[in-house]
């Protein structure tokens, strides 16, 4: 058993000891966890932007695969809709396995 003296010195160790514990077992870890959520989050940013340029590029290969005229416009319009809501439900399909 501790004498009364050697009481100080033992809760200071202790209280270093549980400050060393928390920074190592919770600090670091959640600067990791902040470090992959920003590479996510940049990622996800990134997947985003190249399905739009990918949606527009295919909208208009469509448009433009029709024959002149107004209505085959639209009615290029409304098929890359249509595409660009297939090619969603599908991806959507396959990531819900």
């Amino acid at each position: 058993m501790a004498s009364p003296t050697e009481l100080p010195q033992l809760i200071s160790e202790f209280i270093d000891l549980a400050k060393e514990y928390l920074r190592e077992h919770t600090i670091v870890p959640a600067k990791k966890l902040g470090r992959l959520f920003g590479f996510s989050l940049a990622a996800a940013f990134l997947f985003v932007l190249a399905s739009l340029f990918l949606a527009v590029v295919g909208m208009r290969l469509i448009v433009e695969a029709m024959p002149d005229g107004a209505i085959w416009s639209g009615l290029g319009y409304i098929a890359s809709a249509l595409a660009l809501l297939a090619i969603t439900g599908l991806v959507m399909w396959r990531a819900a396995k």
